[in-house]
C-alpha cells in the first residue's frame, strides 16, 4: 500500500488510541488485522486514517473492552 503525505503512528501511539497494549497492537499487525508498515530496522508504523477508521469502526469504544479487531 502506498500513503502519500500519510502520517504514520507508533506501536504505542496506537495503542494508547486503542486502549490496549502495544503487544496487542503487534500481535493484531502480525495477524495483518491492522494495515502497517515496517521500517528498516523493523518498527512499524501504522497509516493514522488506517487507525481513525478502526476506531470508527470499533463504534468509538473508549474503554477498549470487549471490541475485537478483524
Amino acid at each position: 500500500m502506498v500513503y502519500p503525505g500519510e502520517k504514520f503512528l507508533r506501536t504505542s501511539d496506537v495503542a494508547k488510541m486503542l486502549h490496549v497494549s502495544p503487544k496487542t497492537v503487534s500481535r493484531w499487525a502480525k495477524e495483518g488485522r491492522i494495515p502497517h508498515l515496517s521500517t528498516l530496522g523493523g518498527h512499524r508504523r501504522f497509516p493514522a486514517t488506517e487507525i481513525e477508521r478502526l476506531m470508527d469502526e470499533l463504534g468509538g469504544n473508549k474503554e477498549g473492552k470487549n471490541s475485537q479487531v478483524g
